[in-house]
């Protein structure tokens, strides 16, 4: 699963109907490329085979503008597609992955976690976090355990950036969590409309 699939479904669903100009321009006004390697040419392929999953479908673009050559096909969500968006979502947030696919699956869902209602995303959240304990649990155990697996000793290092890198993420999620907590950011279940929200009918 790709961080790209998740974006992709996110800004179609934000827009309602989007062609994959608009889809594009949003994601790089984001900085998408950056932060989750999407690329033009994966946004045009991932519209397109989720087409044909049956997750959009496509309809023709409004006359906006901006529409031109292929782009005047544009797509909206199907049921499916809705979906298949809000299981991404909730595997992206909850599933611990330190991958650097992982990472960029994390961006995305970040990206969308207004979408969730408040409780919900608190509860993803603290899924992903019992994980990481038992992340931290294991790699502590092999920096003081490490002599009795014949490792050589400077391999220490590298299980120490693990610890490190475990111990800045469950202080971010922590954090994060408290602030939902706490009522920050407007959630799918708040007054109000939260980012990533399709248009009203």
């Amino acid at each position: 699963m790709s961080a790209t699939r998740l974006l992709v479904l996110g800004v179609v669903r934000m827009y309602g109907r989007a062609h994959g100009y608009q889809v594009r321009r949003e994601l790089l006004t984001w900085s998408a490329d950056r932060w989750a390697n999407v690329a033009p040419g994966s946004i045009y392929h991932a519209l397109k085979k989720m087409a044909a999953e049956k997750l959009l479908e496509e309809v023709t673009a409004e006359d906006d503008g901006e529409a031109r050559g292929p782009d005047k096909t544009a797509y909206r969500l199907t049921h499916d597609g809705e979906t298949e968006f809000q299981l991404l979502l909730a595997k992206s947030l909850s599933e611990s992955d330190d991958s650097v696919q992982g990472a960029h699956r994390l961006s995305a869902a970040v990206t969308f976690l207004p979408t969730l209602p408040r409780a919900r995303a608190i509860g993803l959240l603290r899924h992903r976090i019992t994980q990481l304990r038992g992340t931290e649990a294991t790699t502590r155990d092999m920096i003081e355990r490490h002599d009795e697996w014949g490792q050589p000793e400077h391999v220490d290092e590298l299980y120490r950036l693990w610890l490190v890198n475990t111990q800045a993420m469950l202080t971010w999620l922590e954090d994060l969590v408290a602030r939902l907590e706490a009522g920050k950011y407007v959630m799918a279940d708040d007054p109000g409309t939260e980012f990533g929200a399709p248009p009203a009918e």
